[in-house]
């Protein structure tokens, strides 16, 4: 956990509020540092972040489609495949967020 922190304080200012957002999702669900509720708290944690920054939250909706693409994407990122999925499926997420709230 210190490690996320501090790799947090270090990239805080130098990355994509979404980007951002994103990291600190997938580095939290990956240490999976709590016994329950894992998910629930990277999930604020980005959102807390995505507000902070002037964003909406990015709310991934959990239909099948929606949840096999973040299982993938999620599998990707902690195989060392590519982070791109995950912050692709991330900004899409916010993307469609933006756009529902705009109208």
């Amino acid at each position: 956990m210190e490690g996320c922190f501090n790799w947090f304080i270090k990239n805080r200012n130098r990355l994509h509020p979404v980007i951002l957002a994103a990291e600190m999702y997938e580095r939290l669900i990956t240490i999976h540092p709590f016994i329950d509720g894992n998910g629930r708290t990277s999930r604020l944690i980005m959102n807390m972040l995505l507000l902070k920054n002037g964003c909406v939250i990015a709310n991934i909706k959990g239909d099948y489609e929606n949840r096999m693409a973040y299982y993938d994407a999620l599998e990707k990122v902690q195989t060392n495949e590519s982070k791109d999925s995950f912050h692709l499926l991330v900004a899409r997420v916010e993307k469609e967020c933006l756009e529902r709230y705009l109208t």
